[in-house]
């Protein structure tokens, strides 16, 4: 089974740079979609029925803003739309599909630079989400967290640390979060299986940043230590177009 995550920045971008024929060739078992930007009213039956799959999407209150979505391969036990904490799923942000053999939450983390204020909000939202995490695993789930968690963990994880330590997406606090997710038990995939390999998921739209491989890995697969014996192997498609962020892929 292979589990793709992509931050569209704007489905309706993405569709007119051929996503729906991305995702009938490459064929994702389930697909998580970040940052699409759209409201119900807006979909169009191309994006809802995209043959052989069943979609699933969360919106933000505010239009034009945020929002997730999960293409799935047949039906999942059941979908939760948020952790059931107003003050996070207002933005459409969470997305949580259950199967058989696991739990997937695809999760499009808050972008802490606007301002202090949004910085609160990206540390106060990290801590919900691993204290959700860390219930589910005490009732004997297995869980995947996907998506867009906008932040670099170490410096290989980015072109130019150095220069960025006082930047929201790589401060000392958003990293020693991520240090506490993986101190809680949770397994990020790529890195497991590649410990030394620079690869980025994210380029700026400014200045030529993607050609010039000017980028940060800031979007992620962890699974909870009771899966990581499922899986495989884990992949950054660099090479797919479309996004100012490239989808990454785990196989189970």
């Amino acid at each position: 089974m292979r589990i793709y995550s992509w931050n569209v920045n704007g489905i309706r971008a993405v569709q007119k740079n051929g996503f729906i024929d991305w995702v009938l060739s490459e064929q994702p078992d389930i697909l998580c979609l970040q940052e699409t930007k759209i409201q119900g009213d807006q979909l169009t039956d191309e994006l809802k029925q995209i043959p052989g799959y069943q979609a699933y999407f969360s919106f933000a209150e505010r239009k034009g803003y945020s929002g997730v979505a999960t293409y799935v391969k047949g039906e999942p036990l059941s979908v939760q739309y948020g952790i059931e904490n107003p003050v996070f799923d207002r933005e459409g942000r969470i997305l949580i599909t259950e199967y058989p053999e696991f739990t997937l939450l695809n999760i499009y983390f808050p972008n802490g630079q606007k301002d202090d204020t949004r910085l609160r909000y990206k540390m106060e939202f990290y801590e919900a989400i691993l204290a959700y995490c860390d219930q589910l695993v005490a009732q004997g789930k297995k869980l995947v967290i996907c998506g867009d968690y906008n932040t670099a963990h170490k410096e290989i994880d980015l072109k130019n640390p150095k220069s960025n330590e006082k930047r929201s997406g790589f401060l000392p606090e958003e990293r020693a979060w991520m240090d506490k997710l993986v101190a809680h038990g949770y397994v990020d995939v790529f890195r497991h299986f590649n410990p030394d390999l620079v690869k980025y998921s994210w380029w700026s739209y400014k200045f030529k940043a993607r050609e010039k491989g000017v980028g940060w890995r800031i979007d992620y697969h962890f699974v909870s230590e009771n899966l990581l014996s499922r899986v495989k192997r884990a992949e950054i498609l660099d090479d797919v177009m479309g996004s100012d962020h490239c989808p990454v892929m785990i196989e189970l």
